[in-house]
């Protein structure tokens, strides 16, 4: 067998499993490919870590991140600053499409592009994110683990020419699968990947998400061990007086939220049109600056957090971290710097809460105050729940990472005071959703469209359809008239082709029996106009193609190495009838 005879037989294999898969409640399947995509995540959060393990090992002589505070001055400023130099210099040569990294990218292409996202900006992301974080960067690396992961699961989509709703399935899988091999956290990823991405609950999606979080999880546990991310000792609420310090907490945490979001699009938008490398330059000499006196915010700012809930860093130096850590982080990823905004976040929610923890414990009897680790992890909590509007994801990391149910109580009240006052105070939204919307994207989560998106059109198409010419002989006509097609779709060059009952041919063909030749565009019929869409097509994305056409029908289509195969007709009826819009 050669290797045409090889595609041929791959993509009538691949069409038979997306057909397979059109059905939206069909979990086997996916299920499998779930795990699948999950194991493959992880080879890739295992490698990113590794490479960044090994650079910071590197540049600071076999010590951990929190060397970078033992570095000599010139070494704090310049390292920021070449490596935000470098990381320019490379996305300077690039396409302005490749540079699309990060999150934002992921929810944008999930949502616009049919969940197909370019292996080469993934492979941009790892390049252009280890080196930022090498570099000492105030950024994380969750979000590009999670464009990594997001890109693997859309890739393994692509490769198996599945329907676009089963590849935003994998999308969710990849993401769920990055989360929790980077935080060690499976149950956070799955509940990241609906929450934060998808932006949508569903059944369907929670069984393959699941078993992806869980085989990237033992595979990274296998490869890594299994050392928790925080050192927290067992911690409860002290008594019920402290509720309205958690309460304040929480407020307080959503004023910096808003005041994260906001100055993120800030330096979004500023020197906009200056040339890439200089900007990222710009990001360096000002994570650089913030580096000479608060060293602490360089780097992901893990070993950081650990200090701060074991009590090691006094107040002022915890307030201090506080609002540099928001400068550096919204000024480097603002400008251009690759990296994730969680780490972040978690490192601001940390010390703000270390830092009320200290003054509770300051103002309150010591009988009744808990230790401020239990701020620590509420701000943690609140921060990262009211920035990207997920605060289930949070409460869920929050429990995971410190593996401690009593600070679930607390967690719930300060993570939704923060985020009231970052949404209906300050009016943000997800910071994600901001930074989409700075883009000129406009992001659409209504029921009818997620429920479109969830739906292939082989699910609900007519398959009962012959292709054929537009004249015909009568012999023709009986021989398709003894097993009647429900449609008859015409050839045509154009993007419109027309489509017709074949009633109406059968009706013809009982009044007018002399002619030798039939012309389907001159007998009396209610002819449709059809356009062409793939058989990996959602319901959604149908809908659109009926809109931007203008036509009144769809047939689905599949395309070998030899020639196009039609499965089926999709009518704006269909649609309406299968969702009752």
């Amino acid at each position: 067998m050669n290797n045409h005879d090889l595609k041929r037989h791959w993509h009538k294999i691949s069409a038979r499993i997306g057909l397979h898969l059109a059905n939206a409640n069909t979990l086997p399947l996916l299920s499998i490919l779930g795990l699948i995509t999950g194991s493959l995540v992880s080879a890739a959060i295992i490698t990113l870590l590794l490479i960044i393990e090994a650079g910071q090992t590197a540049i600071l002589s076999g010590n951990h991140a929190i060397a970078y505070a033992h570095l000599p001055l010139s070494y704090r400023f310049l390292l920021p600053v070449m490596g935000g130099l470098v990381i320019g210099l490379i996305l300077h040569y690039l396409n302005k499409e490749d540079r699309q990294l990060g999150i934002t990218h992921v929810i944008e292409r999930l949502h616009y592009h049919q969940a197909q996202l370019p292996v080469r900006n993934a492979v941009i992301q790892f390049i252009t994110a280890s080196l930022s974080i090498i570099s000492g960067h105030s950024v994380g690396r969750e979000g590009p683990g999670v464009h990594i992961g997001a890109a693997t699961g859309s890739w393994f989509g692509q490769w198996l020419k599945l329907p676009n709703h089963c590849r935003r399935t994998l999308v969710a899988c990849g993401v769920a699968a990055s989360i929790a091999a980077s935080f060690n956290t499976p149950l956070a990823g799955v509940i990241f990947a609906m929450e934060v991405i998808m932006m949508e609950y569903t059944m369907v999606s929670f069984a393959p998400v699941i078993l992806a979080a869980v085989s990237a999880t033992s595979i990274t546990q296998a490869v890594l061990g299994h050392s928790a991310l925080f050192s927290v000792s067992n911690i409860n609420l002290g008594s019920i007086y402290e509720l309205p310090w958690i309460l304040l907490t929480g407020l307080i945490i959503g004023v910096l939220a808003a005041l994260f979001t906001r100055s993120l699009l800030f330096f979004t938008h500023i020197l906009a049109d200056h040339p890439i490398w200089q900007r990222t330059t710009i990001a360096g000499i000002i994570v650089g600056i913030c580096a000479l006196p608060v060293p602490s915010i360089m780097g992901v700012g893990y070993d950081v957090i650990n200090e701060i809930l074991i009590g090691e860093i006094g107040i002022l130096l915890l307030l201090t971290i506080t609002l540099v850590k928001i400068l550096a982080t919204t000024a480097g990823i603002g400008l251009g710097i690759p990296g994730g905004l969680i780490a972040p976040t978690f490192l601001i929610g940390a010390a703000a809460g270390g830092s009320i923890g200290i003054i509770t414990g300051l103002i309150m009897p010591g009988e009744l105050a808990s230790s401020p680790t239990l701020f620590v992890l509420i701000g943690i909590c609140a921060m990262m729940g009211a920035t990207l509007h997920a605060p289930l994801a949070a409460l869920i990391a929050l429990l995971e990472l410190s593996g401690n149910p009593g600070v679930i109580l607390p967690g719930m009240l300060a993570v939704i005071g923060a985020l009231l006052v970052n949404k209906e105070v300050f009016g943000r939204g997800s910071v994600f959703i901001e930074l989409m919307r700075a883009r000129g994207l406009e992001y659409k989560d209504d029921p009818v469209t997620q429920g479109l998106q969830r739906i292939s059109v082989t699910h609900i198409m007519e398959r009962s359809v012959k292709t054929i010419t537009q004249k015909i002989s009568p012999e023709q006509a009986a021989r398709i008239l003894k097993s009647p097609p429900v449609w008859l779709l015409l050839e045509s060059d154009e993007e419109i082709s027309p489509l017709l009952l074949t009633a109406d041919l059968e009706n013809y063909m009982q009044g007018k029996m002399d002619d030798d030749e039939i012309d389907l565009l001159q007998i009396p019929a209610q002819r449709l106009r059809s356009c062409a869409i793939n058989l990996q097509a959602s319901l959604h994305d149908a809908l659109k193609k009926l809109d931007q056409s203008d036509s009144e029908a769809l047939h689905i289509q599949h395309q070998t190495n030899t020639n196009t195969l039609t499965y089926g007709i999709l009518t704006r009826d269909d649609i309406k009838q299968s969702y009752r819009i």
